[in-house]
């Protein structure tokens, strides 16, 4: 008589069974390796599992730099492999976040690049229209840690949606505001739009991780970094087209209304877009690691014990250094642009208007192309080393070009500069999710973010004043130096792949296995 037992057991790292052997003694070979098997079964009880951080080691990979040092994650006990599946719609969620980005970004910089006509029309100095600029970063320091609890409690899709509300709300507002006596109210608009960018900048790495899977989650945190920088482009191209540099006021205002209308149109349609359409997660998780991330149970995740686990996370907050003096130039750069472009070429708002444009699609074209990279090769520390001294030779090249007197050289060095510095942004959210992870995406974003909005705000002020004392020249050596220090910073990050690792470990080795063992 034959007896058929059915076992579950663990594919070795070379994918092989556990011996069992054909003859009469298997039924005791077959219970030697089932007590073996349960001694260093890969699956964690329910007991066990009381984080993703703390399950114990069952299988290191390799010994390289970016993918097989050891890490918390390789002292993880791991899941069987999961379901997993992706969905069309994740592009149209990546989509309408991008839409939603791309306008809030517009209403950035919509005053700043034509900061000269709207200091003539309300009647205020430098400092005041920088800080129409400068507002979104200060607002972004307090309402981060808020923004991010609830990013972690109620989801990503209330997080976009009283985004998108904030940001229709502040462009409504300012429709209000095309009259030289009304610089308040003005701000006013500007700082609820600003409270929009705190519920917009953490989401891209986090959208990517919810919806896409593991060879192209850098390419969709890429596009949605893409339609900010694509606001930001319309913002450096549109206002000096729509606002002409005339002397009547009446018709100046008339001018401005428009911009502020059309602004306003825009935010309102993809409101509507984002309430109706905007979804929360896919039923089924897009990767091995985000179905991990699900399993874990809601009174295991601290919100304060992953701020503090992040915090002690010495890569990680090298990297927030090195992220914010980068973002934080960049910043700089776009505020004070028209400024810097008017010294050296009186006259040319238009030009000053089109060469942001240069720096912020040659951005985007290198953020897209960096993601796709990354996706393909997983390099992530090589990657963002050799873009970060690539931005500093670029800015090098485009400060000592500026005052040549060529607009066409001006151009291209902006474009250069642009390419790199900008497509660094993606690069940014998604090192830092690898290696935080499994803390969440939008709390590592947030951190990043919050670091560039405080050296934004330091370097906008500092190179305003530099400039009004010494020159653009002066102000953008200013900005070189600290871009050096951020490559140094760099270079001594530890590539910790934990995302990936978490990925390959569960691929290779958890395979859950059930068979039949006769037994005669």
């Amino acid at each position: 008589n034959k007896q058929c037992v059915t076992v579950t057991s663990c594919f070795s790292a070379q994918g092989h069974f556990p011996s069992v052997s054909q003859h009469g003694s298997c039924a005791h070979s077959w219970a030697d390796s089932l007590d073996k098997a349960r001694v260093n079964d890969c699956t964690p009880t329910g007991k066990e599992r009381n984080s993703l951080r703390e399950y114990a080691h069952c299988l290191p990979l390799g010994d390289g730099d970016d993918t097989l040092e050891p890490s918390a994650i390789d002292t993880a006990r791991l899941f069987p492999l999961m379901e997993t599946r992706l969905y069309k719609r994740r592009w149209v969620m990546l989509f309408i976040f991008s839409a939603y980005s791309m306008s809030n970004a517009f209403m950035w910089l919509q005053y700043g690049i034509i900061s000269n006509i709207f200091m003539r029309f309300y009647s205020i100095g430098t400092l005041a229209i920088d800080w129409l600029s400068m507002i979104y970063f200060l607002t972004y320091i307090p309402l981060i840690l808020p923004v991010m609890w609830l990013l972690d409690n109620r989801g990503i899709r209330d997080v976009v949606v009283v985004g998108s509300a904030y940001n229709c709300i502040g462009a409504w507002i300012k429709t209000g505001s095309a009259d030289p006596s009304m610089f308040a109210l003005t701000f006013f608009g500007q700082f609820v739009c600003s409270v929009a960018t705190v519920y917009i900048l953490g989401i891209p790495s986090r959208l990517a991780s919810l919806w896409f899977g593991q060879q192209e989650v850098s390419t969709a945190c890429s596009i949605g970094v893409l339609g900010n920088q694509l606001g930001i482009a319309i913002g450096f191209l549109v206002p000096p087209i729509l606002v002409p540099n005339v002397d009547d006021m009446d018709e100046l205002a008339h001018h401005i209304s428009i911009m502020f209308y059309i602004s306003a149109g825009m935010a309102t349609a993809i409101l509507v877009l984002v309430v109706i359409v905007f979804q929360e997660k896919p039923e089924i998780p897009p990767s091995q690691a985000q179905a991990q991330a699900r399993n874990m149970q809601p009174d295991e995740y601290s919100y304060t014990a992953s701020i503090l686990s992040l915090l002690r996370n010495k890569p990680f907050m090298l990297l927030v250094v090195s992220y914010g003096l980068n973002v934080g130039c960049f910043y700089a750069i776009s505020t004070l642009l028209n400024r810097m472009i008017i010294e050296h070429y009186p006259g040319e708002e238009v030009n000053a208007g089109r060469i942001g444009l240069t720096i912020v699609i040659a951005g985007m074209a290198g953020s897209l192309i960096c993601g796709i990279w990354l996706d393909k090769t997983k390099t992530y520390k090589q990657t963002t080393l050799a873009v970060y001294i690539l931005s500093l030779t670029g800015m090098l090249a485009y400060t000592f070009t500026l005052n040549l007197g060529h607009l066409w050289v001006v151009f291209v060095t902006a474009g250069v500069l642009g390419f790199f510095m900008t497509g660094y942004l993606p690069l940014g959210f998604e090192y830092a999710v690898e290696l935080t992870y499994p803390e969440s995406e939008g709390t590592s974003s947030g951190l990043l973010n919050c670091s560039a909005q405080i050296f934004g705000i330091i370097f906008t002020i500092a190179q305003g004043k530099i400039m009004d004392y010494w020159g653009t020249l002066a102000g953008n050596i200013f900005l070189c130096i600290f871009l050096l220090i951020g490559t140094v910073v760099t270079g001594f990050i530890k590539s910790d792949l934990r995302r990936q690792k978490a990925n390959q470990q569960v691929e290779v080795q958890t395979v859950s296995v059930s068979t039949t063992v006769c037994v005669t």
